[in-house]
C-alpha cells in the first residue's frame, strides 16, 4: 500500500458528533447499503461474520422511542419531564440509527472474544464509512442495549448482544476536538533501539 495522505488527514481529525446535535439529511437507502458494504470489511477470524445489522429509519424510530419511554417509566415512574423527553427521542435524534448486533457464540476454533471484537470493528467502520459519505456519526449503547425487556422491540434475538447503535446524520454544529490520551499514558515499549 502507498501512503494515503487523505486517510491520514482524516484519521487525525476523526470525531464523533453527539446524536442530539444531528439533523436531516441522513443517508438514503442506496447510501446506507454502501456504508454497510464498507462496514463489513473488518478483521473476522474464520469468516464467521459474527454480527448483523438492524437499520432503523422513518416513523419506526418514533414508535420505538415511545415504547422505550414506556419501559423506562415502568423501571422509574418518577422520571423527570426532561428525562421523559430524552427517552421519547432516543431513536429520533439522528435520521438513521443502525444497530450492530453481536452474534458471537462458542466455536471450535475461533474464540468468542475475537468474534466480539470483530463486532466492535464493524461499529468503528460504520462511523468512518458514514463520514466518508459526508455524514456525521456517533456510536452509542445506552440502557436499552443491556435491558433484555427492550430486545424484542429492537429486533434483537435471544442470545444476541448489542455492540452499539450507530447514529448517522448531518449537523449544523461546529466540530470541536476533545482531549485524547497522551501516548505516554497508554503505550509501553518492548525492544528496539530508538
Amino acid at each position: 500500500m502507498k501512503k494515503d495522505l487523505k486517510l491520514l488527514d482524516y484519521l487525525a481529525v476523526r470525531r464523533s458528533i453527539p446524536a442530539f446535535q444531528m439533523c436531516e439529511p441522513g443517508p438514503d437507502k442506496v447510501e446506507i447499503e454502501s456504508i454497510l458494504s464498507l462496514a463489513v470489511r473488518v478483521p473476522d477470524h474464520g469468516k464467521l461474520a459474527p454480527w448483523r445489522f438492524i437499520v432503523y429509519r422513518g416513523e419506526e424510530r418514533a414508535r420505538i422511542s415511545e415504547e422505550l419511554l414506556k419501559l423506562a417509566l415502568e423501571k422509574n415512574p418518577a422520571l423527570s419531564e426532561e428525562m421523559i423527553q430524552v427517552e421519547r427521542t432516543r431513536f429520533t435524534r439522528a435520521p438513521i440509527v443502525i444497530g450492530v448486533v453481536s452474534t458471537a457464540a462458542p466455536h471450535a476454533k475461533i474464540p468468542e472474544w475475537e468474534q466480539v471484537m470483530s463486532a466492535g470493528a464493524v461499529c468503528l467502520n460504520l462511523l468512518m464509512a458514514a463520514n466518508a459519505h459526508g455524514y456525521v456519526s456517533n456510536w452509542l449503547s445506552e440502557w436499552f442495549a443491556f435491558d433484555e425487556r427492550a430486545h424484542p422491540l429492537l429486533g434483537i434475538k435471544p442470545g444476541e448482544k448489542v455492540a452499539g447503535f450507530i447514529h448517522i446524520g448531518s449537523t449544523e454544529f461546529p466540530v470541536v476536538e476533545r482531549p485524547r490520551p497522551a501516548l505516554t499514558d497508554v503505550v509501553s515499549w518492548r525492544g528496539g533501539e530508538d
